[in-house]
């Protein structure tokens, strides 16, 4: 097990190239079970969860090739079973996108509930009623999901919140359903408009992703393909938030500037700097931040996955601030670990008030969650004195070589092992 140790005060400048999408990668790599031929993917993040995804479709029979670390190639055509390792799936959230993937392939589906990061149920009642609104049948017995149909046959469905997990999954199973599917209050989310685009770049016939009416216009069989998957708007976004919490300048490249304009409107109204380009955006700051109030929205509003990490922000900015969380039910447990910091936030059901501090000041935390660790980060580089975070594996399963991304910026921030504690035999 490791730990970060951050020496605060270093501005963060220079360059940091931005990998492909957590979100998307977790998506796509599943939907390869629905191809007859190789998929190659290209701008594979190299991170925890996507390393997971990848050995659960080795371990039920995939040939999977590391071309480069961000490149795979997969043939999914050996895979020799439609139960998913209960171990591996628990461990992550998005191997839930298995369901879709295997039910469009074997019309057969047994998988875990999801697992991830635990801030809030993780209901998957809008998945469910898809599969079952394209004919399938399931069953839920020991956290296991049984999901069967004898043939999927499209079908309207309205998604009583727009659900990223269930427009995906809907999306998966349908594509090679009988018919056409209609996904109404569909997600609207950039990964959801990748995944589309790499089903359709195998031959898939889907519409609309992007807006809030998906249409699938089932197919037969789907073909190999080369894809690209985006890059990540989170991980710019952290990146960006760590630029302005330590007075840098920093260039973040390979990023697409419409899917962070949520982002950016709320840094520019704090007082940061930016600059924007076609592939690129430059994030600087020298004054002090003014307060701002944040609601998070699914896409196109701010992102609830940027949530942790822009607070760090307004904690140290000139006056009060609110953060309104209408995504999950419990996104605010990393804040107790920034009290700890000095930050000044009370919280009240899914609202929180923080009071800016003129500075934060080190101490040892604790990652809750990945965005929670994230955010932990950003503030050991902005606060006084050496911030020590543990459960740093949470941290890693969304951003790609943080340390060393942050090291060539000019923080001072170090990987420390921490030794196992000897257990004392009995006498």
């Amino acid at each position: 097990m490791d730990k970060f140790v951050i020496e605060g005060g270093n501005r963060l400048t220079g360059e940091v190239t931005i990998s492909g999408a957590k979100n998307a990668a977790i998506a796509i790599i599943p939907a390869t079970i629905l191809s007859d031929g190789v998929c190659r993917i290209e701008n594979v993040p190299d991170i925890k969860d996507v390393n997971k995804i990848t050995k659960i479709l080795y371990d039920m029979g995939a040939k999977i090739r590391v071309v480069n670390k961000s490149t795979l190639e997969i043939d999914t055509s050996t895979i020799h079973t439609y139960v998913v390792s209960e171990e591996l799936a628990r461990q992550m959230r998005g191997s839930y996108y298995l369901m879709g993937a295997l039910l469009g392939r074997f019309h057969h589906a047994v998988v875990t509930m999801p697992g991830g990061c635990d801030f809030g149920v993780r209901p998957i009642d809008q998945h469910l009623k898809g599969f079952a609104a394209l004919g399938a049948k399931y069953r839920i017995e020991s956290g296991m999901v049984d999901i069967s149909v004898d043939k999927l046959v499209g079908n309207s469905i309205y998604l009583d919140v727009a659900s990223v997990g269930a427009t995906a999954n809907i999306m998966l199973a349908a594509t090679k359903a009988e018919g056409t599917t209609v996904i109404e209050n569909a997600a609207k989310e950039p990964h959801i408009v990748d995944l589309a685009n790499f089903l359709n770049s195998m031959g898939a016939d889907i519409r609309g992703a992007g807006t809030d009416v998906i249409k699938i216009f089932g197919v037969r069989y789907l073909n190999g393909t080369s894809y690209s998957i985006i890059p990540d708007q989170i991980e710019a976004g952290t990146y960006m938030v760590a630029a302005a919490a330590t007075c840098g300048d920093v260039l973040i490249k390979n990023v697409i500037p419409k899917h962070l304009e949520s982002i950016s409107a709320k840094l520019e109204e704090m007082g940061v700097k930016l600059e924007e380009f076609d592939d690129s955006i430059r994030v600087s700051r020298s004054g002090k931040l003014s307060k701002c109030n944040i609601k998070t929205m699914p896409h196109p509003g701010f992102p609830t996955d940027m949530q942790p990490q822009i607070a760090v922000l307004l904690s140290i900015a000139n006056g009060t601030s609110i953060i309104n969380e209408n995504v999950w039910d419990n996104r605010f447990r990393y804040v107790a670990e920034l009290k700890r910091l000095g930050a000044q936030i009370s919280v009240d059901g899914k609202l929180a008030v923080i009071e800016g501090v003129d500075h934060l000041n080190a101490a040892p935390v604790r990652a809750t969650d990945l965005r929670a660790g994230a955010a932990l980060v950003i503030a050991g580089l902005c606060a006084h004195g050496t911030t020590e975070i543990e459960n740093i594996q949470q941290i890693e399963r969304g951003y790609e070589s943080i340390d060393k991304k942050l090291q060539k910026l000019g923080a001072n921030i170090t990987r420390v092992h921490i030794p196992k504690p000897e257990v004392e035999q009995a006498g």
